[in-house]
């Protein structure tokens, strides 16, 4: 299985890369959008501010290119951490007041990406460490073979708030319900990052990797 990584400027992708190794698939660094045509399944990493790396998908053509990819093509897709915020509509991290709402995102699954204080969250900020999460679609094949309640590692301070609830596939609790882990039809998206999560981390890489259609 040749799983492309998409490498728009941002870090992330060694650690990502290595994992995809330790499973047996065949990574490709995919650095432009062209490359995408190369691989059967697409994984968004990111780290950082959601405006700036919103900013570099636009600039390297990926705001057109990665939803006609995915969309049309039904190329599955892996957002992870701030790639999975990408995925949203809109972003309020780094916006202007120019902006409006906020700065657009790929809106492969609507929604807005808030801060965890303005949610509500009285705890710590950012948030980093281990969480469980809890499934709001158990039969969902990205956590196929991992018991409910399992610990993933989290590093954020803004969290996906979809428009459509039943585009959420897991959830964790920071002082208030926070997004864990989204879906909308092949396009895919975790808040942690499965690749530093261990075995179930692991275990939902390789359940995205050899799903026929995730």
């Amino acid at each position: 299985m040749r799983v492309g990584v998409i490498d728009y400027g941002v870090g992330n992708v060694g650690s990502v890369m290595r994992a995809l190794e330790e499973l047996s698939a065949t990574p490709i660094l995919v650095s432009t959008p062209a490359d995408m045509k190369k691989v059967d399944k697409l994984i968004l990493p990111g780290v950082g501010n959601f405006s700036d790396c919103a900013r570099l998908l636009d600039e390297g053509g990926w705001m057109k290119a990665l939803p006609e990819e995915v969309l049309a093509n039904n190329k599955p897709l892996l957002g992870i951490c701030l790639g999975m915020q990408l995925l949203a509509t809109l972003g309020t991290e780094g916006a202007t007041k120019e902006m409006d709402d906020g700065m657009p995102g790929l809106d492969l699954i609507p929604g807005r990406i808030e801060s965890l204080k303005t949610l509500g969250s009285s705890l710590r900020i950012p948030h980093v460490g281990w969480n469980e999460v809890t499934y709001h679609d158990a039969g969902n094949s990205l956590f196929s073979g991992i018991p409910e309640l399992t610990d993933f590692y989290f590093v954020h301070s803004y969290a996906f708030v979809p428009i459509n609830p039943d585009h959420v596939l897991a959830k964790t609790s920071y002082g208030i319900p926070v997004v864990a882990a989204v879906r909308s039809g092949n396009v895919y998206g975790t808040q942690f990052h499965p690749e530093k999560s261990s075995r179930a981390g692991f275990q939902l890489l390789d359940n995205f990797i050899k799903s026929p259609v995730c």
